[in-house]
């Protein structure tokens, strides 16, 4: 009895990660649309209220199971120069070595699940949160390494029923 408790609620090839919340914000996104996936020290409470849903949904895992999970149904978009964003430190500011292990991982985990020619360029801190108040949600991992943060543009699925590319 226990154990069926454990799988209601799960679909079949749908990462148990994406809450109905998840999934609802992710299909909700139109082509061009962007989603903040953040670390747990991101402001994310704030930046969220400036969002175009407004929503801030908390999921309890590290930042690279969150991009495997979320890059397993959501699309992205090739006809830009770059399908996602990363925050990296201001001019001056040297990056600490928790950083690098991050943004490596965040690249890994982008480049895995949705090819070695998806684009995941930096964007300096303060410009990052600038770009954040525009994206469609914001989604916080329990990820407590700096410099945790991604943006993710949506593409579009093609008729073959992948990422949609030029």
């Amino acid at each position: 009895m226990i154990q069926e408790t454990f799988i209601m609620g799960l679909l079949k090839g749908i990462d148990p990660l994406l809450t109905a919340d998840i999934l609802h914000v992710l299909r909700s996104m139109g082509h061009g649309n962007r989603l903040i996936v953040c670390d747990c020290n991101f402001p994310a409470a704030e930046i969220a209220t400036h969002t175009t849903t407004g929503k801030h949904i908390v999921l309890t895992v590290s930042l690279p199971e969150a991009l495997d999970a979320i890059c397993s149904v959501l699309p992205l978009d090739y006809f830009e120069k770059a399908q996602a964003m990363y925050m990296a430190p201001q001019e001056g500011v040297e990056l600490p070595a928790a950083g690098v292990e991050v943004m490596n991982a965040l690249r890994d985990a982008i480049t895995t699940r949705c090819g070695a020619d998806t684009v995941v360029h930096p964007i300096e801190r303060f410009m990052f949160y600038e770009e954040a108040k525009g994206c469609f949600a914001l989604i916080q991992t329990m990820e407590r390494r700096p410099y945790g943060n991604v943006i993710l543009i949506k593409g579009c699925v093609g008729p073959d029923g992948n990422d949609l590319r030029p």
